[in-house]
């Protein structure tokens, strides 16, 4: 069982940055990857960004070059860092984690919203 907890969501402006965070219950150095997904209103949830235990990146193509994901092993600690933000990269951002089991953990989400 992993529990996930994001952060660092909220309301900025076009152009501005933020910083999601994830905190992991366990050590994410021993899952398979770990990644974070947003889901707009009417719109299915989508793969942003992709992080694997070898250390390679995954990146939707819409945020490709504006976004970059991070991990902290010693603090069980995902990163995303969104800059250029746009007001369609407004969505629920949720964490998720995937052991080598290949059973997969959410977390709650947290919200963006980018005003034009």
């Amino acid at each position: 069982q992993v529990e996930l907890v994001e952060s660092g969501g909220g309301l900025v402006q076009a152009g501005e940055s933020l910083r999601l965070s994830c905190a992991a219950s366990r050590g994410i150095s021993s899952m398979n990857a770990m990644g974070w997904y947003r889901q707009a209103p009417g719109k299915q949830r989508e793969l942003v960004a992709l992080l694997t235990s070898g250390g390679s990146t995954n990146y939707a193509d819409s945020v490709k070059g504006r976004f970059t994901i991070s991990r902290d092993n010693a603090k069980n600690m995902v990163y995303l860092q969104m800059n250029s933000l746009k007001p369609e990269d407004t969505a629920v951002y949720y964490c998720n984690a995937r052991m080598w089991s290949m059973m997969t953990y959410w977390g709650q989400g947290t919200q963006v919203t980018v005003s034009s």
